[in-house]
């Protein structure tokens, strides 16, 4: 039986051909460990869970990628309202997130590589960004943005247009070219605790939401593969 998958890119059903004849990469983007996991969470694990299995069960060799994001905004900020250590509070919900997917038998995926295990990638792939034009450091500071303007395909895996988009949060944030580049290093704070803060050529921070899967995705399967589940 033909599996046919919606692409989102194109808006339409289309036959799975995997890339390489027998086997399978899928990266899902996984949990934010700032609090306790929700019904969205489980049904996202749930449905890769399912599709994993059905091409096993059809004899693909199948590599699940699903990561974990230990060091974000809102595990600093939660942290700080629980009067923890943010790590331990990552560990806490992290925890939690694991029981809950066993309570649900959904399968331990092949790798669940944490942000903080990959910071040495996330630098590599920033500074591969800005020699190539596609990213930015704020003068003075270590914040680098992601250039929106310099990626003429932005936003085609959803079909949606640049100028269509609403502003974010951090749109007028400091040395910010444009309201749609977005933080792929973070400076540090005297606000956030030490230990949340890694060295990098750009300065002292973290990084940002977005750059996290991309480099565990390109670590764990490589620069291609067959079915990219978010992040």
């Amino acid at each position: 039986m033909t599996l046919k998958l919606f692409d989102s890119r194109s808006s339409a059903l289309r036959d799975f051909k995997p890339l390489k004849n027998g086997e399978v990469g899928i990266y899902l983007c996984g949990a934010t460990v700032q609090s306790a996991p929700h019904l969205g969470h489980l049904r996202s694990a749930l449905v890769y869970d399912q599709l994993r299995r059905w091409l096993v069960a059809s004899g693909y060799k199948v590599s699940l990628i699903r990561n974990v994001t230990d060091i974000d905004d809102k595990v600093l900020d939660n942290a700080k309202a629980e009067d923890r250590p943010w790590w331990e509070l990552a560990f806490k919900y992290e925890q939690l997130f694991s029981e809950s997917y066993r309570r649900l038998d959904i399968a331990a995926p092949t790798y669940e590589p944490r942000a903080t295990a990959n910071i040495t990638e996330m630098i590599s792939l920033i500074q591969l960004l800005i020699e190539n034009g596609h990213a930015y450091q704020v003068e003075g500071f270590a914040d680098v943005y992601f250039s929106a303007a310099s990626w003429k395909e932005y936003g085609e895996l959803t079909n949606q247009k640049a100028d269509d988009l609403i502003d974010d949060s951090e749109a007028q944030a400091r040395g910010k070219k444009n309201p749609r580049d977005f933080a792929l290093w973070k400076s540090h704070k005297d606000s956030e605790p030490k230990d949340a803060a890694w060295n990098s050529p750009f300065g002292l921070g973290r990084p940002g939401w977005h750059i996290e899967c991309s480099a565990m995705s390109v670590k764990y399967l490589g620069t291609k593969f067959d079915i990219h589940g978010g992040g």
